[in-house]
């Protein structure tokens, strides 16, 4: 089976220059420190590109098929620009993915709006933005959503989000498709939802299933346990209430390479596990091939992703671990504290393998458990040199924060020897901006 780049730690133009500095996407990543400042987020936009190329070789021999970058992953003006060339529609979660899928110039119609509390005010934006699908999630939002379309004159393609109740073995936390979960219609619940659109919505179209399983998925298995589920219920409501739907979205969840005990399957793997899968199970039941909404995220953009950070102090605990502290942290990877990941990382300006020593990275935020990366071999880390963490593309930006009121990182895009800012970094005025001093404490 042919590899891909979700299973590389490193971005895929990675090398060392003949300075022994590391490079990514033709950028010295030193000059780039030096430019830019540390901590920052760098972009490899050959990578990126990469990995949509990798999508749509899988799933050529599939012809109803739909990729939806899941936004939520990195979601910037620059990144929506890029996945919108490549042909991808966009599965946004909030008004603000939203608004910066729309001010991109996005072709709205390509965009599915997700999540399981939505808003009036998001579902109004998501009317007159010109959202083109609307994944339902509970009761209250079928009736909300009506509403809101019924106000705008307008009629609705929606699809209803179900739990399979699938379990796949990832992180407690982003597991979503198991039966103890916030998200979906149970499925004993979903001909109560389909009678409702039938009888009392008259402005929601019904158009298909949707699930999704989980995150940073190893296992394929479950990827066909979940699209039989979902055929089997759409001939289901077919004969129960002559309901005839073709379109099923299957989510994302295709892990990525963070180290080296990771093993990820390829995009190709996956993609034969689940054309395979709707074939098998349609013609079991005798129905024609559906067609297929994907929601990658992590597995688009991770690896494209590196973020840099500066050395600073160390700490020798007696008869214990070495600490060996960055200029960045928790705030702008919140990842390992959050979900216990785990990272790699290289020091940019020494060689690789030279003068190893063990030690925990940590961050410079004001918790114990701002810790980075533990039992890491690093060549003689000093105070001043450069350490690049791998597969920090997503969910790193997307999460960040101003803990202990910090300014949130750069983030550059590279390419052929070329660096632009895609986002600014934060100044100390732009932590005041929307702070406000009532009169009465002037």
């Amino acid at each position: 089976m042919k590899n891909s780049t979700n299973q590389s730690i490193k971005p895929i133009t990675t090398r060392r220059n003949d300075y022994g500095y590391l490079e990514i996407g033709g950028c010295d990543l030193t000059e780039l420190v030096n430019k830019y400042s540390t901590p920052l987020y760098v972009i490899d936009e050959a990578t990126f590109r990469a990995v949509c190329s990798d999508y749509k070789e899988a799933f050529k021999n599939y012809e109803k098929v739909n990729f939806m970058y899941a936004s939520k992953a990195l979601c910037t003006s620059a990144i929506t620009k890029i996945v919108a060339s490549e042909g991808f529609g966009f599965d946004v979660v909030s008004g603000g993915e939203i608004y910066t899928v729309y001010k991109a110039g996005v072709d709205m119609k390509k965009v599915l709006f997700n999540g399981n509390n939505k808003t009036v005010e998001e579902l109004s934006l998501a009317m007159e933005t010109g959202v083109g699908y609307i994944s339902v999630d509970n009761f209250l939002e079928l009736t909300m959503l009506n509403e809101i379309a019924k106000s705008y004159n307008k009629n609705v393609d929606v699809f209803l989000r179900v739990t399979p109740a699938i379990e796949c073995h990832t992180h407690e936390y982003i597991k979503t498709g198991n039966l103890d979960s916030k998200f979906g219609f149970d499925l004993s619940q979903v001909d109560e939802a389909i009678e409702l659109i039938k009888d009392e919505y008259a402005n929601l179209n019904l158009r298909g299933l949707h699930a999704h399983i989980g995150s940073q998925i190893f296992e394929t298995q479950v990827y066909h346990d979940e699209i039989d589920i979902l055929i089997t219920e759409l001939v289901r409501i077919e004969k129960k209430h002559g309901i005839k739907l073709d379109e099923i979205n299957i989510g994302g969840g295709l892990g990525v390479k963070y180290v080296a005990s990771d093993v990820p399957p390829s995009t190709y793997e996956i993609a034969e596990v689940i054309t395979n899968s709707v074939k098998l199970s349609c013609e079991k039941h005798k129905v024609d091939y559906p067609t297929i909404y994907l929601e990658p995220g992590r597995s688009i953009i991770s690896t494209s992703g590196v973020t840099l950070y500066t050395i600073g102090s160390q700490k020798q605990v007696p008869n214990g671990r070495k600490y060996v502290a960055v200029d960045g942290g928790m705030a702008d990877n919140p990842r390992p504290s959050m979900y216990q990941a785990e990272y790699s990382a290289e020091i940019v300006n020494k060689p690789a393998n030279k003068d190893l020593q063990k030690v925990t990275v940590c961050g410079r935020y004001c918790e114990s458990g701002d810790v980075i990366i533990k039992n890491i071999e690093l060549p003689n880390p000093e105070a001043g040199d450069v350490l690049c963490v791998y597969n920090t593309g997503a969910y790193n930006y997307s999460m960040a924060s101003n803990y202990n009121r910090t300014q949130k990182p750069a983030m550059v895009l590279v390419n052929s020897g070329l660096s632009d800012i895609i986002v600014e970094r934060e100044s100390l005025d732009d932590l005041l901006e929307h702070d406000v001093i009532p009169s009465r404490l002037k």
